[in-house]
């Protein structure tokens, strides 16, 4: 069974309530439909009832209604939900009849079911920026205890066997925090592992953190940061198996680790690989994917108490229905 399908198989083993947002967009329609057919969560649409209809009729769709729709303009918890979000953002100034308005928009509607026991995860992104996914998740969700830092983890699903668990490797920052300092990095590493954990199924997490140097081979400021970041990972986690700095070839390749960090358990056995920075994630990983034939699977947010994730604005029907099971697969491990 390939990566993918085991993400689905541990979604459908516990379901989870999955708020969809956008739900007169087609795409997301459509991998709603599809989630439903399969039996892979339970869906939670967003959006008037009526039109929600009409459109699954008219693009076939045979399972909608299986689905709980909430219209953001007729709903029953709108005064509940609006008492909530001024409590909860009243030292920044937020007013109840703000709080009423923002209850009509279907990403803070989305967060505030969540936030009050009513879903367990969220999807947006096909029509939403990033920033509007993320902007109500932080307001109401806020981040899981411990973190500061929200980062987007990614699947690299290689053609190369020998390297992470059969080829597949788990890596971050890529999409989020452009220039984390040591303690953000830190909270990456940790984050970056536990979605290794709950979406990718690793058993044990292995992380490198990533740099141009290996164990002292260069030295720069750079550098000095993700050796402080490595420490505080072992103090955030000591149960976590973390070593760094490491250079990518010593991270992964078992004779180039033995020669360039001699005794690392890490080095050439990496299946977690944290970039130093933003910019290093991104490229790094683009070219991966481009050059060397590999599926990228993500971001998957990370650091959020609760998931919400963010889809690509031309996001596949097939990429919103593995994120929904994605999405599932964090919010089972949300609540251990």
């Amino acid at each position: 069974m390939d990566l993918l399908s085991q993400i689905v198989a541990r979604a459908k083993s516990n379901k989870q309530r999955i708020v969809l947002p956008e739900a007169l967009e087609e795409r997301t329609l459509r991998a709603a439909d599809k989630a439903l057919a399969d039996d892979i969560a339970d869906i939670i649409l967003i959006g008037n009832p009526a039109e929600i209809s009409k459109q699954a009729k008219e693009w076939g769709l045979t399972h909608v209604d299986k689905a709980t729709i909430i219209d953001p303009e007729n709903n029953p918890k709108a005064e509940e939900y609006a008492q909530k979000l001024e409590e909860l953002r009243r030292k920044k100034g937020m007013t109840i009849e703000q709080a009423r308005e923002l209850m009509k928009n279907p990403l803070y509607l989305g967060c505030m079911i969540i936030k009050t026991e009513g879903a367990d995860g969220q999807i947006s992104g096909a029509l939403s920026t990033t920033g509007d996914t993320l902007r109500p998740a932080l307001q109401i969700i806020k981040c899981a205890p411990g973190i500061s830092c929200v980062s987007g983890g990614l699947l690299l699903i290689t053609k190369q066997p020998q390297y992470g668990e059969n080829g597949v490797l788990v890596i971050g920052d890529v999409a989020v925090t452009p220039m984390p300092d040591a303690n953000q990095l830190a909270q990456i590493a940790v984050c970056t592992a536990q979605t290794a954990k709950s979406v990718a199924g690793f058993a044990e997490p292995r992380v490198a953190m990533l740099s141009f140097s290996t164990k002292g081979s260069a030295t720069h400021e750079v550098v000095d940061k993700v050796i402080e970041a490595t420490n505080l990972v072992k103090k955030m986690d000591p149960e976590l198996k973390v070593d760094g700095e490491l250079q990518a070839d010593a991270a992964l390749v078992p004779s180039v680790g033995a020669k360039k960090a001699p005794g690392s358990t890490i080095a050439g056995n990496a299946n977690v690989l944290v970039f130093p920075n933003l910019e290093v994630g991104n490229i790094g990983y683009k070219l991966v994917q481009r050059l060397g034939d590999a599926i990228a699977i993500g971001p998957i947010l990370q650091g959020i108490a609760r998931p919400v994730n963010d889809l690509s604005r031309g996001c596949s029907v097939d990429d919103i229905y593995y994120m929904i099971a994605i999405t599932a697969c964090q919010a089972m491990d949300a609540k251990k």
